[in-house]
């Protein structure tokens, strides 16, 4: 049985975004693996407190990751 775990860093995601999230990426497994793994195709979502999650030694929080996102489009 197929476990996807996603860890993003808490109130990045809206509650319909993680929705998306959810259905997208079991949607890609099931193409990989086929219809019958639905049912046991579980997807999780890990939030992590702001703070607690660096990159370049930088330790980030919900408007710096939507400052990057911005910056990047």
């Amino acid at each position: 049985m197929p476990l996807v775990t996603i860890d993003v860093i808490k109130d990045v995601f809206t509650t319909e975004q993680k929705q998306d999230l959810i259905e997208n990426v079991t949607e890609a497994m099931i193409k990989v693996e086929g219809e019958a793994m639905r049912q046991v195709t579980w997807v999780r979502i890990n939030e992590v407190e702001q703070g607690d999650w660096a990159i370049g030694g930088k330790m980030l929080n919900a408007k710096a990751v939507h400052d990057m996102a911005t910056a990047a489009s």
